[in-house]
């Protein structure tokens, strides 16, 4: 009797570590690669805006194309800091500064949609700006499914396909 429950024991044990461990390696690779595409697309999209100075309606869904390439769907949040001039100028012998300091406003990703859908798929930045985009993976991946299975971890926050970029806009759009 003893044998035959270290037979099923031991059999059990010999399929979790032939099959689910392989698995979730696998899973865990898959969810790096998609990791390093939306990486790499969040660079190149925040890259073209601050090169461009402007944001465009083919460019967006071009880039929420690339990411959604990878099986996942995605949560895309942008913000847009705008930079707020302040007129006033101090004047001195041959030298003029601003007075004061400037200010940012921040435009956030509905707001930005709104303004490239109503403005001819474009909206407009200027030199000095500050883009950044955020991007997180809404679905449970296979190796999230497998981890909380095997481990019991649970909890609502397993995002674990993640991409974040910004930058200062290098010239004006208009």
């Amino acid at each position: 009797m003893s044998d035959t429950v270290v037979t099923v024991v031991a059999i059990f044990l010999a399929a979790i570590l032939m099959f689910i461990f392989p698995l979730m390696s696998t899973a865990d690779n898959v969810d790096s690669i998609s990791k390093q595409a939306v990486e790499a697309a969040t660079t190149d999209f925040v890259d073209g805006i601050r090169s461009t100075g402007k944001i465009t309606q083919d460019n967006y869904d071009s880039f929420v194309q690339t990411i959604s390439s990878t099986g996942n769907s995605f949560d895309v949040d942008m913000e847009v800091q705008v930079l707020d001039d302040n007129p006033g100028k101090k004047v001195t012998e041959a030298e003029y500064t601003k007075v004061g300091e400037n200010y940012y406003y921040s435009k956030f990703t509905s707001q930005i949609l709104d303004e490239v859908n109503s403005d001819n798929g474009e909206m407009y930045l200027k030199r000095g700006d500050l883009v950044s985009v955020s991007v997180k993976n809404q679905n449970r991946t296979i190796s999230t499914i497998l981890k909380d299975f095997i481990y019991r971890v649970t909890g609502n926050n397993s995002s674990t396909v993640t991409a974040r970029s910004s930058g200062f806009v290098n010239v004006n759009g208009k």
